[in-house]
């Protein structure tokens, strides 16, 4: 999995491509959304928009890359999620969890709302 983020308009935007499945990874954005955290950025989307394959491991963590930004009182947003990706949310019923968004400016506008 590649990693990266960027700041639109006041929101921090972390790309994810390719396999999300956990293990190194996890750590690399632990590691990210704890800075962002210590750095009081509450507003952050994750975008799934290159992401071709997620295990339980991935999904893992994004529930923790969650429960970090709301215990440092964020909120963490999915945008661009492929079907296949979203079938696995909704399978695992962690579609009622997460506030899913088609993409990244659907997201991003939703913090303004």
């Amino acid at each position: 999995m590649n990693l990266s983020s960027k700041e639109v308009n006041g929101v921090t935007v972390v790309e994810l491509e390719g396999s999300v499945l956990g293990g190194p990874d996890a750590t690399e954005l632990d590691e990210l959304l704890h800075t962002l955290a210590a750095k009081k950025k509450k507003r952050v989307i994750l975008d799934l928009g290159n992401v071709h394959t997620m295990n339980s491991s991935g999904l893992s963590m994004l529930i923790k890359a969650l429960t970090t930004l709301k215990n440092s009182g964020g909120t963490l947003k999915i945008a661009g999620a492929s079907e296949k990706i979203q079938s696995l949310f909704v399978v695992t019923r962690l579609s009622t969890v997460f506030e899913m968004h088609p993409g990244v400016k659907e997201a991003a506008a939703s913090f303004s709302t």
